[in-house]
This record gives structure tokens, sequence and C-alpha cells, in this order.
């Protein structure tokens, strides 16, 4: 334990039983502070080491009232253990903390939303019950989103999955199920939801530019249509919610688009990807014309 973080406890609640967090990134972050208001005891946090690592551990442990270690120090008494750490460093994360404590009747969790809970393996072969639990939502760092009717995909051992729906319940998160073989493309499906998201707008950005529109300036003048849009789809539905020339077919002005976005090569590819998706997924007129000058565009 490091020094001076003997951790006030919170309250028990009905729903509560203690949970160890290992990992204290944005998502680790987010979830100790939602689980520590729900109500949960969060009896350490867990550091893989390094000094950015620690220092993030202890402020976090200082907000949730838990004790801070190092992962060389880990003895694990939780009901819970929740891995919160890049995908890439779950497997040896486990294997790290397998020695740390009796895992038989203990729940081992892991947050990634492409690997399945077989990364914890090596807590499994000690007596774990283990799952991937996923909250389907964006963490950034300086955000904290609340995680209220977030969807939580979840699967793994039958005991873990019912003490992973219980916290999720716990949290006013929704969980549903997700086949191992469905993992990768589920995560795939999330891509399109935030970061791809994110490389539109940039790539918005950039096309704003030619425009002699600065990126603050776009970023400021796109968000009354971008807020439009995404609730006309929570209503409408994709199809319902596109407008613009190719819903109307309008040839000329694509061509206009493609035109002055030989200045925007980057936006120029990504306006063909996306102009060819819309032209096989969402209403459109003069479909057949519309496809010829994107298909003549894509060999310029």
């Amino acid at each position: 334990m490091l020094p001076g973080m003997a951790g006030k406890r919170s309250p028990k609640t009905d729903v509560a039983g203690d949970i160890t967090i290992v990992g204290a990134g944005n998502l680790g972050t987010a979830l100790a502070l939602a689980l520590h208001d729900a109500g949960y005891v969060i009896d350490r946090i867990v550091s893989r080491g390094g000094r950015a690592s620690l220092q993030r551990v202890l402020r976090l442990a200082r907000e949730v009232g838990a004790s801070a270690i190092s992962v060389r120090q880990a003895k694990l008494q939780a009901q819970v253990i929740w891995l919160c750490v890049p995908d890439s460093a779950i497997g040896a994360a486990a294997k790290s903390i397998a020695n740390a404590t009796e895992w038989k009747k203990r729940i081992a969790l892991h947050s990634s939303g492409a690997l399945t809970s077989d990364e914890l393996a090596a807590l499994r072969k000690r007596g774990a019950a283990v799952a991937s639990v996923h909250p389907l939502m964006t963490f950034v760092r300086g955000s904290r989103p609340s995680l209220k009717d977030v969807p939580f995909a979840i699967e793994g051992d039958a005991r873990a999955v019912r003490a992973a729906r219980a916290i999720v319940r716990a949290l006013q998160g929704r969980s549903f199920p997700i086949r191992k073989e469905h993992k990768a493309a589920y995560h795939a499906w999330g891509m399109f939801s935030s970061p791809l998201l994110c490389a539109l707008l940039a790539a918005g950005e950039r096309v704003a530019a030619a425009a002699g529109v600065s990126r603050k300036a776009a970023r400021d003048r796109m968000l009354p249509i971008l807020q439009q849009t995404l609730a006309n789809y929570a209503r409408l539905g994709a199809a319902e919610s596109s407008s613009g020339p190719i819903v109307r077919g309008d040839v000329d002005t694509v061509k206009k688009h493609l035109e002055v976005l030989r200045k925007v090569p980057e936006g120029r590819e990504v306006y063909i990807a996306l102009a060819g998706t819309a032209l096989r997924e969402l209403p459109a007129r003069n479909r057949d014309a519309l496809r010829e000058v994107l298909r003549g565009s894509a060999k310029c």
C-alpha cells in the first residue's frame, strides 16, 4: 500500500460488494467513480507501475476512498477484481495478479470490447469466474460520462455474468449478452459510433478550411446541424433522417462537390466512400447516374 492511502470506506448497500479496480485510465476512472456513487466499496486501485500510472492511481484512490497499491504489492481481498487496462495488457495483467489472492468464489472482469473473457484464463484456472463487461461509451481525458442508460455487452462464465448484470443494474446501465465470436464485429460497430465519427468530423473541418472557415469556427457552426441530425436519427432512424443532394438525386451538385474537393484529397476520399454507402443504404434518386459520377471520380 502506498503511504497515506488507508482509504476511507463508503457505506455498504444491498448491491455492494468490495471491488478492486486495476488501472486508472479514462475508463477505470469513470467506472470507479460511478461504482462509488452507486454505493460500492472500492477497496483498492491497482497501478501497473510507472510514475504516471502511480500518480493517476493516487488521485483516483483519494476520490473514491480506496487504497492505492502497485501491482507488485497487490494482495487482493475484494470480491470483484475489474481490470481496466489496454487490450494488449489484459493477459499479462491477469498473470501478474494470479498469486495476489485465493481466486475461488471471486469474480474477475475486464472491459475490452474486442477481446473475450478468455483473456482472463490465468485467473479462471485458479478458480475465478470471469467475464468481459464492455460499456458502449466513449471515455476521454477530461470527460467523466454518466453510465446511466449506457449499454454494457457481457459474456463469460455464468456466475461472473450474473454478478456483472447486477453491477450494471446498480449503475443504472443496460446489459445485453454478446457471443464470443461476435465481439470483434461488435467493437467495430462501436468504432462507427464514436472514433470514426470523430474522424468524419475532422475531415469535415478540413473541407471547411477550403471554404475559408477555421477549424474552431467550423466546430461551432456544425454543432446545430449535428445535434439535429442525431435527434432525427434517434426518433426516425437513418433512412428518414437523410437529406441533401443524394436524396434529391442532384447529380450536378455532387459533381461540383467532387471537383472542389480535389483541393482536399482526404475529404474527397471520405466523401466518395460515404456517398457510396448512402446510395446503398439510404433513400436516393438518380442512383445509377450518381453511381457513375462516384465511380468516375474514384478513378481520378
